[in-house]
């Protein structure tokens, strides 16, 4: 299998291989799950609230850490990436600028997948 270098860059579903790959396995892998819960807070109607902007981030450090919820010893730390990269988000959210009008944030809401009942 081929390293989908172009739908790396453009599909955020594609994450390297966590597991060292065989020389038959790629190091890239799909995980449609990769960050499902962030999403786009630009240039959209309704504007995007604070508390948005910080469920964004903290779902960011979540991911990149690994952790949905830090241990004692780096609750801290977790919490401090989490207030610092609001900060940032938001620092950025208000310096972008566009003449695009504004998306209608419902359209951009990916539907609930759905999955077969188990019994």
């Amino acid at each position: 299998m081929s390293t989908p270098l172009r739908a790396s860059l453009y599909d955020s579903n594609w994450r390297m291989n966590d597991c060292a790959p065989t020389a038959e396995e790629s190091a890239w892998v799909y995980d449609p799950a990769m960050c499902r819960s962030i999403r786009t807070l630009y240039n959209v109607e309704p504007p995007v609230t604070e508390e948005e902007v910080r469920a964004a981030a903290l779902q960011f450090v979540r991911k990149i850490s690994g952790y949905r919820k830090p241990s004692k010893a780096n609750e801290a730390t977790f919490h401090a990436a989490v207030e610092a990269i609001t900060t940032i988000s938001a620092d950025l959210l208000h310096s972008l600028r566009t003449d695009a009008p504004p998306r209608n944030r419902a359209a951009l809401v990916r539907p609930a997948r759905q999955f077969p009942m188990q019994g």
